[in-house]
């Protein structure tokens, strides 16, 4: 058995790691965003934000990582795995920063795909800045629609998730996985 990839999606701040925790705690398994470790590393050598000094570097890391994750699963017998940020992720990124990237970014978006993916908007609410967050909350919704043209421009299917307490959300995703 192949496991499915489901993939969650959306602009900075908006729960996918808080929804991907509660998933892991419900028993599935699940890959975690790569961008903090990222940038934490980065920061112990003295760079405060390798996205916006090094974008391509930036990039590149994160790029190696996610094809990285999705290989990880290859061998996995279980029905679901959940990811946290996915590929095309990293070439709306560098479209949002208007950087230029090599034809690699967009072939690992056509040769890796998801079968599911679940789009969590941006919501004020719950929007918080940290050290690894850096985006206003108006950025995060720029972001958020350089994602979905990132995906939909690959072929995506984007399923909306409702706002929602963190077991409604992940209630609502699993749900629709069984009715599909």
């Amino acid at each position: 058995m192949n496991t499915k990839r489901i993939l969650i999606i959306g602009g900075p701040g908006t729960g996918k790691s808080t929804l991907i925790t509660e998933l892991e705690q419900q028993g599935h398994t699940c890959f975690h965003e790569i961008s903090r470790e990222v940038t934490a590393a980065a920061q112990k050598k003295g760079i405060e934000q390798l996205f916006l000094t090094q974008p391509l570097l930036f990039s590149e890391l994160l790029l190696e990582g996610r094809i990285q994750q999705f290989n990880d699963a290859e061998n996995l017998t279980v029905e679901y795995t959940f990811y946290d940020r996915g590929i095309p992720d990293v070439a709306a990124y560098m479209d949002y920063t208007g950087d230029e990237y090599p034809d690699v970014f967009r072939e690992a978006c056509k040769n890796y795909t998801y079968d599911v993916t679940f789009m969590l908007a941006p919501w004020k609410e719950i929007y918080e800045q940290d050290d690894e967050r850096y985006e206003s909350f108006e950025q995060a919704e720029t972001i958020q629609k350089y994602l979905t043209s990132a995906y939909e421009s690959y072929g995506y299917s984007l399923i909306n998730v409702p706002f929602g307490s963190v077991s409604e959300r992940a209630d609502f995703i699993l749900n629709t996985l069984k009715n599909n």
